[in-house]
């Protein structure tokens, strides 16, 4: 009886959230708040109190959105990522490659911070590891279209996927970041385009 109490209750909340313009931006203003917070004392000292305090929001009002700061986080990564990846169309894979990745080399170098707390708290928050699986990194990212879009212009052959971009092009990204703390400059994109991701493409290609 007490479960489906909190359901309904949960239901009715939910059904009360207010809508608009001035309710959106209260929704982006807490988000920019918890990624302001990762940035300056990590995941795992973030809390409601200081996220209700800098967001200058109520708790109860965070708490009609989300349940706690896993997903206040993961939609405010999400939110970010989206925000910042405007899918490429230059008219050819290298190119189209080149432009998203340097996107999302950008971004990455002005988040270095939060990119870091989050990857570091994953580890041991399996609540936040399962929402960022889902929420943004595993969805269906640029790399997708651009293969399309290449497959379509007859620089791939059909049945390409994104699969190995989607993986290593990350990786080798967050590598030099993260763990080398080298630059994401204009040299190391066209070494991972030209050098690492357009021979992955190839081999695919001659193997079919």
């Amino acid at each position: 009886m007490v479960v489906a109490s909190i359901d309904t209750e949960e239901h009715t909340d939910r059904a009360n959230r207010p809508t608009g313009p001035r309710a959106e931006a209260r929704e982006q203003a807490i988000l920019d708040a918890a990624l302001e917070l990762i940035s300056e004392v990590g995941y795992d000292r973030l809390s409601m109190d200081a996220l209700a305090e800098r967001a200058h929001a109520g708790k109860a009002t965070i708490y009609r959105r989300w349940t706690g700061k896993a997903q206040v986080v993961a939609e405010a990564i999400r939110r970010r990522k989206s925000a910042h990846e405007i899918d490429p169309d230059t008219g050819s894979l290298r190119g189209d490659l080149l432009s998203a990745l340097g996107q999302t080399c950008t971004s990455l170098s002005l988040d270095e911070a939060i990119v870091s707390g989050v990857m570091s708290a994953m580890r041991t928050d399996p609540e936040l590891a399962a929402l960022m699986r889902a929420q943004v990194i595993n969805a269906e990212g640029r790399f997708d279209g651009i293969i399309r879009r290449s497959i379509g212009r007859g620089e791939l052959p059909d049945g390409t996927t994104a699969e190995m971009i989607n993986e290593v092009g990350p990786a080798v990204v967050m590598m030099r970041l993260v763990f080398r703390g080298e630059a994401l400059d204009d040299a190391f994109l066209d070494h991972l385009v030209d050098d690492i991701l357009i021979p992955i493409l190839g081999h695919t290609r001659s193997s079919t």
